[in-house]
């Protein structure tokens, strides 16, 4: 009897811990880089998470947007010297090369362009080749390292050049190494022109599984990916045109292997670079200690509403302490002088910035989470636009399969006006949206039920001037100034249980109500 207990203790420990294993082994994501896309684009994405190898597929609900894989790739645990050599040789190469296009200078007679100091680009020499093919005798093969930033590397920007070495050599602090992001595979999203706008899931499928879904969003906005170095130090000073990281190094300047072949400073170059117009998504990551700030130019009378999208994308982060990236969003005029700023909205903890621009210029968005934290998966996207934006709306529902009629007030919103779709047979709490053309607002929730309503009457702020009701019934009112109190009265009988509940924060209301 014992041998048989032993051997029954035996099996069901085999078997949890096979099912320990298998659980533990699921396909996993922990966020996507960028998190949406324009429609009618292409775009190529960057999904971080554990145990994505051999994934096959690319799954994202709704019609309109299709999905590929690219590539996977492993955990990047270090990049070793010979590595280190051969990529700051490469980025040195291409960083010249773009260098040279940017110049104004005169071909060679092989075809190649000159840069200011007369080298070839692109082009090596007879003894180039031959210190390359001493070289190979002498020193085994050496590949690059194989992370979504060096994929494609041959056709990157000087600005995506600078953007590498920053975050690979020169991080300003060192990253925390988490094992649920450590893997990524490299997909390409297709967005028809007429994909509906609006949260979507994203899901990978490997040999093992269906991985979580992830949010992916779909706009009919224009879409820019930041690049580093965008802190405050790498912004350039005013009235200069030269940034600030790009005096010399005893004065808080770029290290050396940020300069180009003829000692200028490639950030010269970069410091010339056009400020983004409205409308416009700034998508973005933010690194332990990382402050990002993007120049915008804009114009006088401009109603611009810069709309953070962060908590909504990656709701909870299990391994971080407080378990989420708490954004802040703060906007700079031409003087750096603050003059807008925000950390949530109402209780959404996605903050948004309404702003009227006073005067033509350039103004800085920045962004960062609330108290420096920062990893991968700290992804966000600000919309920046003159998009419509509702902030009021009310009634906030009707009965079901009557005409209901809201009225609406917010930012840049041609008309005060929108019908609520009340038809039968759809969800209690539904969301509408204001459209016209390209011009999509924020969404907002809205109540379907099918108890007759009523709207309150002023003045009903006390017992003597308490409106009469009759039951059952729903009451659409607003505390519509400090102080106000709705009072309503109703016929009773003894023994009647009667249930009262509002609705007001799930459907937006900045209400926080007692009864």
């Amino acid at each position: 009897m014992v041998v048989r207990g032993s051997i029954f203790a035996i099996l069901l420990f085999c078997v949890a811990t096979a099912w320990g294993q298998q659980v533990a082994s699921e396909p996993h994501v922990g966020y996507l880089y960028p998190a949406g896309g324009q429609q009618g684009s292409v775009v190529q994405i960057t999904v971080g998470g554990q145990f994505l190898r051999g994934a096959v597929e690319v799954h994202i609900s709704g019609q309109g947007v299709r999905g590929s894989i690219i590539k996977y790739m492993p955990l990047l645990r270090n990049i070793n010297t010979d590595q280190r050599k051969l990529l700051l040789a490469r980025l040195k190469e291409l960083r010249d090369k773009r260098l040279a296009e940017l110049n104004q200078g005169q071909k060679t007679e092989d075809g190649g362009q000159k840069t200011e100091d007369g080298k070839n680009d692109g082009r090596e020499t007879k003894d180039e080749r031959r210190v390359k093919s001493d070289e190979s005798q002498t020193t085994p093969e050496v590949t690059l390292p194989e992370h979504p930033l060096l994929y494609d590397l041959e056709n990157k920007s000087l600005r995506e050049l600078a953007h590498i070495a920053s975050l690979l050599f020169f991080p300003r602090e060192k990253l925390q190494m988490n094992r649920q992001i450590s893997e990524f595979v490299l997909i390409e999203v297709a967005i028809d022109p007429n994909a509906a706008p609006g949260d979507r899931e994203l899901r990978l499928r490997t040999a093992t599984g269906l991985t979580n879904p992830m949010v992916f969003q779909v706009g009919p906005l224009p879409e820019v990916r930041e690049l580093e170095p965008n802190n405050r130090q790498a912004t350039p000073e005013r009235g200069t045109g030269v940034s600030r990281a790009s005096r010399p190094r005893s004065e808080g300047g770029t290290p050396s292997a940020q300069r180009g072949q003829d000692g200028r400073d490639t950030r010269d170059a970069l410091a010339t670079e056009k400020p983004f117009e409205p409308p416009v998504v700034l998508n973005g990551q933010i690194m332990p200690g990382d402050v990002d700030r993007f120049r915008i130019r804009a114009s006088r009378g401009q109603k611009l509403v810069m709309e953070v999208h962060a908590r909504s994308l990656i709701p909870y982060l299990a391994d971080a302490v407080p378990g989420w990236f708490q954004a802040t969003l703060a906007l700079y005029n031409a003087e750096g002088k603050e003059v807008a700023y925000a950390d949530d909205y109402r209780f959404n903890p996605d903050p948004v910035l309404f702003y009227e621009i006073p005067q033509d210029g350039e103004y800085e968005l920045e962004i960062c989470d609330s108290i420096y934290r920062g990893r991968e998966d700290f992804v966000y996207r600000i919309a920046v636009s003159e998009q419509p934006f509702i902030t009021r709306m009310f009634p906030l529902g009707g009965r079901e399969g009557a005409e209901t009629i809201a009225s609406i007030a917010g930012w840049n919103l041609p008309r005060n006006r929108l019908t609520l779709d009340t038809r039968p047979g759809g969800d209690c709490l539904r969301r509408t949206a204001f459209h016209q053309g390209k011009r999509f607002s924020n969404s907002v929730p809205y109540a379907v039920d099918t108890l007759p309503d009523c709207n309150e009457v002023e003045t009903n702020n006390g017992a003597r001037n308490a409106q009469q009701i009759d039951l059952p019934r729903i009451v659409n009112g607003r505390i519509n100034r400090p102080g106000d109190v709705d009072v309503f009265r109703f016929q009773g009988r003894a023994g009647d249980k009667v249930a009262v509940e509002v609705y007001a924060r799930r459907l937006n209301s900045p209400l926080d109500s007692l009864l």
